[in-house]
């Protein structure tokens, strides 16, 4: 089942995903934190406020002591006083006196104690409570009196509701969100209009590509490009540097294969129209003869050549080069030397093989590979040996394992005119052929040797099979990676 494909989606809309994403999701912490600040501010002055209540009444409280009798707390608050504490028109305030053992003495009976360590005498504090089902804001203080016995000081507690502080954080709240709410949306629109300003130079950049010939492989202007795009031209500017060499290189063998076939098919039309010529003027059977014959070599060159290309294709095909198998080398060596022993035997040559038995070849001589592709880089060695080497004399074909076990060698060397040093790398040229001679072929075969050694990852070398002898020969070395290589011995 073809994995499903990735709907694809714009730069612009991902940077402003990527942007817009954030500030969304800050809003809500931002309202949250303005909300807490808002509760803050609002409780300052009211905490004041309450402080100073809670020390006034403070001021009121006494401890007398009474001769033998223990020591009393009093509370000393005019009526007047008592109203005015209790005159708010907004929130309720409660007061709370306790005395040296706990006692209630004063004030409001409902509110509740603090459940924390006792303070330094003096010290004023708040906290959050509840009183009659009401949230409110308590401050208290523990008081210090020479006349109380150690250890036991009085508590006084002032408690008011939260109405007039709810009130003032919610306009502190809504004075500082409500801006918000205008400036979001402006804050979207301005990340909306720089992206589209920030990426105008890569909409350009693409309408000049759109707009280019399909011929056109120059490079792309580098210097209208933003820089965190300029690694992107400066690729593209290399792929179609290699697109503009490979295009070139194909049409070149294109032409020279168009030529090279042309010459076999002028000669099957120039001997076609021979043998009809004297067909037609009653000719005898010989002159037709010799025209059908070289009809037949023309044609088998024609079919020679169509046979070099397609293995060219095959050889610079990828994807086939990539289906690989283990396989032994030295059986298809023997199975090509096989298959051209009848043309060996014709043109009177000592063609031979030698090196491991093709059945009982180890993992010393596999390699790793193609078997078609390998096979036609051997066919072509063998042929090419073949051709240039002279009637009586000798091909051979060789396989060699490495001592150290990394590569395997495949060697065929022949008793020919040999190649002069000048020409050993332009031989490996698509429709090259060494000078002086007048051997009939594509110009393909070493081409394609060397085009499917480095699909396998090995190397070709050429050099005089018998450098003392004349003539020098020539030899052929592949040296082919091993399957596997063998692992290290591990140190005793």
């Amino acid at each position: 089942m073809p994995a499903p494909q990735r709907e694809q989606r714009s730069l612009f809309g991902e940077i402003l995903d990527w942007m817009l994403a954030p500030l969304l999701l800050l809003w809500p912490i931002s309202v949250a934190l303005t909300w807490l600040v808002a509760q803050g501010i609002a409780n300052r002055p009211y905490d004041r406020e309450l402080g100073e209540l809670a020390r006034t009444v403070a001021r009121r409280v006494s401890v007398e002591a009474g001769g033998s009798l223990p020591a009393m707390v009093r509370v000393k608050i005019p009526e007047a006083a008592a109203e005015i504490l209790r005159s708010d028109d907004t929130d309720q305030v409660f007061y709370q006196v306790l005395g040296l053992r706990g006692e209630f003495v004063a004030g409001d009976r409902d509110l509740p104690v603090p459940d924390e360590e006792r303070a330094a005498p003096g010290e004023l504090r708040f906290r959050d409570d509840v009183v009659l089902s009401d949230p409110v804001r308590i401050a208290y203080m523990w008081l210090a009196d020479p006349n109380a016995p150690a250890g036991a000081v009085p508590l006084v507690q002032v408690a008011q509701t939260l109405d007039k502080r709810s009130r003032l954080a919610t306009e502190i709240f809504r004075g500082v969100i409500l801006p918000q709410f205008v400036i979001l949306p402006v804050a979207v629109l301005l990340v909306w209009l720089a992206l589209a300003r920030g990426l105008s130079p890569l909409n350009a950049l693409q309408r000049r590509i759109r707009e280019r010939e399909s011929h056109d492989l120059s490079p792309i202007e580098e210097r209208d490009a933003p820089d965190e795009v300029a690694p992107l031209v400066r690729s593209i500017n290399d792929l179609l540097s290699r697109l503009d060499v490979s295009i070139g290189a194909q049409k070149h063998f294109l032409a020279d294969a168009a030529h090279q076939l042309k010459t076999p098919l002028a000669g099957l039309r120039m001997q076609a129209e021979l043998a009809q010529r004297e067909i037609d003027d009653g000719g005898d059977a010989q002159s037709v003869k010799r025209s059908l014959q070289q009809i037949a070599r023309s044609t088998q060159r024609a079919a020679h050549m169509v046979n070099q290309l397609l293995a060219m294709a095959r050889a610079e095909d990828k994807e086939q080069a990539h289906r690989r198998q283990e396989m032994s080398l030295p059986r298809l060596a023997v199975e090509t030397v096989r298959d051209f022993v009848p043309r060996a035997l014709d043109k009177r040559i000592d063609l031979g093989y030698e090196g491991p038995d093709a059945h009982s070849a180890g993992p010393s001589v596999r390699i790793l590979g193609q078997p078609v592709l390998v096979r036609e880089l051997m066919r072509n060695l063998v042929d090419n040996a073949l051709q240039y080497t002279p009637s009586g004399g000798a091909v051979t074909v060789r396989v060699v394992a490495d001592p150290f076990g990394q590569v395997v060698v495949l060697q065929v060397e022949d008793t020919g005119p040999g190649i002069p040093e000048s020409e050993r790398e332009l031989v490996f040229q698509a429709f090259y052929r060494a000078l002086g001679t007048n051997v009939d072929g594509s110009g393909l075969g070493l081409a394609i040797v060397r085009e499917i050694a480095q699909q396998h990852g090995a190397v070709v070398a050429l050099e005089d099979a018998h450098p003392r002898s004349t003539p020098p020969g020539t030899r052929f070395t592949v040296r082919f990676p091993l399957a596997q290589p063998p692992a290290p011995t591990p140190a005793a």
